[in-house]
């Protein structure tokens, strides 16, 4: 019986057209997540294209998530597809909105989404989700 033939390595590398690899969690730093929950928070688990700092738990409950690529955009359009509101964002990447609760953008191809959960009024964290959103997609 012949052994199969080894596959064949193409000598030159093809131009990708996905989006470059990003750490979700390099993007939203410790320091950051906690600045946005407005309480301290357990170090990072990443996860693939994810990064989820979760609150002690002591408490308060609270929950920062950081989802970069094609699960960010899903995660968006799964959320248009039940009607939940967004406010479109300017000056934050090639395309901002905010809901309650999360923040999605896009920069230089690459999607990415930040939710927070806290038990709060959602509208309290609106201003410090856009600021987030801002200072990560300039560091895109």
């Amino acid at each position: 019986m012949a052994e199969p033939a080894p596959p064949s390595e193409a000598t030159e590398a093809e131009p990708s057209t996905e989006a470059p690899q990003v750490d979700a969690c390099a993007l939203v730093p410790k320091e950051d997540a906690e600045k946005l929950a407005g309480t301290r928070l357990e170090d990072a688990v990443p996860v693939r294209e994810t990064c989820t700092y979760t609150g002690p738990t002591s408490g308060p409950l609270a929950q920062v998530e950081v989802y970069v690529g094609d699960g960010a955009k899903k995660i968006l359009d799964v959320d248009r597809d039940l009607d939940h509101e967004f406010e479109t964002l300017s000056g934050i990447g090639d395309e901002a909105y905010l809901e309650d609760g999360a923040v999605f953008f896009q920069s230089a191809g690459v999607w990415v989404a930040i939710r927070l959960v806290r038990l709060d009024d959602p509208a309290k964290y609106d201003k410090p989700l856009t600021e987030l959103a801002r200072t990560v997609a300039g560091r895109l």
